[in-house]
């Protein structure tokens, strides 16, 4: 299962509104087949471990299949995961999380127990589950899983005094910034990003792929010529009593919020467009804007050793108290080049 894991980890970003799945085939205690979740409308995690292990002509009847999500047991864009199961003599399927889609919900593991084929459920779900958080979260919550990102000095801050920003970080810190662009459906930033920086919001690593650009901008301030529409995909966020202005972007209105559109509303429209994985890029409004909606599931903070004593945190508006304050734990730190990453989960 920890190697279905991995396989599952290849497919993030690339496969919503499917879940990125991994799959591992054994017979007689070695590993003669692996798959992970493709494109959508291309192979589910199964077939593709079960096509792997054919393609080196190992004998399947009799098998063991480890698979992070119980198996796919309709029809919709590729035929059913347990019938390519059963075609293959798989003897036991061992999975990690039940599938929260209505469609299978506990179906495919029935399906596969009323043909004689054993099977486990709950190994390692955990971590299945984690792995699968945005797919999950949008069929039983209707909302995506939500991770902030942002490059900060000692002291929490994004840039200095006098507005400096590049490069807080390193360069290695910024190929893990694009890493996580890669693995995500869509990324989000506020209008006073694209005014102050203009980004293009891509993917600038080989082998990238570029997320869906949102842009939040509750009065439609942003320039037509914003460099994040030139590829036609962005998605642009105003309120409902925003001025009609023309841009080169599907606009969206949404209620307004606190401090700008409803982010809650922007999560739910998003994973509507089944864009489970979302990463917010900033600025700090932004970033409190989630942080106060409790919409936020992860951190992704890179540090750099530098004090600032001045600028902007990344986290805008008044203090919190200690009771009010989000809680996040530990769940990842590692040296980035001359930075550190630290990762952190929901508390």
């Amino acid at each position: 299962m920890g190697l279905a894991l991995d396989l599952g980890r290849r497919a993030l970003g690339r496969t919503a509104p499917n879940p990125p799945v991994g799959a591992v085939v054994v017979q007689e205690g070695v590993v003669v087949g692996e798959g992970w979740t493709q494109p959508p409308g291309q192979a589910h995690a199964e077939p593709q471990a079960l096509a792997s292990a054919a393609r080196q002509g190992a004998e399947l009847r009799g098998s063991t299949m480890y698979v992070t999500l119980e198996p796919c047991c309709h029809h919709g864009r590729t035929p059913p995961c347990t019938d390519a199961i059963l075609a293959a003599g798989v003897a036991r399927v061992v999975v990690g999380t039940v599938d929260p889609f209505p469609l299978v919900a506990g179906r495919g593991i029935a399906q596969l127990r009323a043909a004689g084929v054993q099977v486990e459920v709950g190994v390692r779900e955990e971590e299945c589950r984690r792995l699968m958080l945005g797919f999950i979260r949008v069929h039983t919550e209707g909302l995506p899983e939500v991770t902030l990102k942002a490059a900060i000095t000692l002291d929490g801050r994004i840039a200095s005094a006098t507005g400096e920003a590049r490069w807080i970080t390193g360069p290695a810190a910024r190929e893990l910034s694009h890493r996580l662009r890669d693995q995500h459906d869509a990324i989000v930033v506020g209008v006073g990003t694209v005014v102050a920086d203009d980004p293009a919001l891509t993917t600038r690593i080989p082998g990238g792929r570029d997320a869906v650009p949102v842009v939040l901008d509750s009065r439609l301030r942003s320039p037509p010529d914003a460099v994040v529409f030139q590829r036609g995909t962005a998605l642009v966020y105003a309120c409902d009593d925003a001025p009609a202005v023309a841009l080169p972007a599907t606009v969206v209105r949404v209620p307004r919020g606190p401090a700008g559109v409803d982010v809650r509303a922007v999560a739910r429209d998003l994973a509507s467009r089944g864009l489970h994985r979302v990463l917010v890029d900033g600025g700090a409004q932004v970033h409190r804007s989630f942080l106060d909606a409790g919409l936020c599931d992860r951190l992704e903070l890179v540090v750099n050793a530098r004090v600032l004593a001045g600028g902007p945190g990344f986290v805008a508006g008044v203090g919190y108290g200690l009771a009010q304050a989000p809680n996040f734990h530990f769940d990842h730190v590692e040296r980035v080049g001359d930075d550190l990453r630290l990762g952190l989960e929901r508390g």
